[in-house]
Order: structure tokens, then C-alpha cells, then sequence
């Protein structure tokens, strides 16, 4: 399934999400992660990200069946997201 993952977490934990997103999906721009998943990989990343998420931050998980949409960018891409073969 494709995932995107968009977060706001405390300074105190920024780091620690980014890196551990870095190890699964692709970084796409200011706390904002994209790729896909299997089912196992995503129950992974959510038990991981679940030891280091607070109560007063907030991690949002989209989840599709496939990627399938359209995207928009105004002003610059920061990272373009491609196909690895």
C-alpha cells in the first residue's frame, strides 16, 4: 500500500521520528514522508513510532490502496519522488 506520513512533533523528538521514517518511505519535504509499504512494514513503523511519539505531538498516517492520486505543487518541489528499478 502506499503511505504517507505527515508530522509535528516537539524539538525534542524531531530527529528521532525523522530518522526512523528515513529507514521505510522517502523524504519528501518539511516533515512530510511518502512510499510504499507492505502491511508488515507499516504495523512496524507505527509500534516503533508509538515508543517515541508524545500525547502532544501528532504523526498522521494516509493510507491508499495504491498510488493513485493526483499531486500539485505551487512553488518548488523539494523532492521529487522517483521509481527505482
Amino acid at each position: 500500500m502506499y503511505v504517507i506520513v505527515v508530522y509535528d512533533v516537539s524539538v525534542e523528538r524531531v530527529n528521532r521520528v525523522h530518522k526512523l521514517l528515513k529507514t521505510y518511505l522517502f523524504w519528501r519535504q518539511n516533515s512530510v514522508f511518502e512510499g510504499e509499504l507492505t502491511k508488515a512494514q507499516l504495523y512496524e513503523l507505527k509500534r516503533r513510532l508509538s515508543k517515541i511519539v508524545k500525547e502532544e505531538d501528532s504523526v498522521l498516517i494516509y493510507e491508499l490502496p495504491y498510488k493513485n492520486f493526483n499531486l500539485h505543487v505551487i512553488g518548488t518541489d523539494k523532492s521529487p519522488v522517483e521509481t527505482v528499478l
